[in-house]
């Protein structure tokens, strides 16, 4: 399935990767890399790589969205 094809969240992989986040989100990856090392931010390594799981993504923008945050 293309990312064109997907319809709602939970179509995404569970877990993604800091360029496939920064799209999803519409950002540069400098800014993904960026904000996966923000505190609080639902990012974490296996080795050298950076994962972001789908489920954790989502209620991390849904707590921003609640709080007002934007940056």
């Amino acid at each position: 399935m293309t990312d064109q094809n997907r319809k709602n969240f939970d179509e995404l992989p569970l877990y993604m990767n800091v360029p496939d986040m920064a799209k999803l989100l519409g950002i540069s990856e400098s800014s993904g890399y960026a904000l996966v090392h923000e505190k609080g931010f639902p990012a974490f390594r296996i080795g050298s790589r950076i994962v972001i799981e789908r489920d954790k993504l989502k209620a991390w923008i849904e707590r921003r969205l609640q709080e007002g945050v934007v940056s």
